[in-house]
């Protein structure tokens, strides 16, 4: 994984790590923190797609995704809020 230094952000936050596709877990726990109130299992899966990609850290070829990863995503994130 790779790490970048954010000069501007606070200690606690001066490295992010970089997320792809794969980092499920990683995925859910940021989504959940960036959309603590959205209703998990009526979210379309284009807005979940546009806003991982919006992550902070995340670093991914948008093409990379696919049903199955939004999926599994989605019920992480699911199981994270529970």
């Amino acid at each position: 994984m790779a790490f970048e230094s954010h000069s501007h952000l606070q200690p606690e936050t001066c490295w992010l790590i970089e997320m792809k596709w794969s980092d499920i877990n990683e995925i859910a726990i940021e989504l959940e923190e960036a959309h603590p109130d959205v209703d998990i299992l009526n979210l379309r899966f284009t807005d979940l797609w546009k806003w991982i990609q919006e992550l902070p850290g995340f670093d991914d070829d948008p093409q990379k995704s696919n049903e199955k990863i939004l999926e599994a995503i989605q019920m992480t994130w699911l199981d994270e809020r529970d």
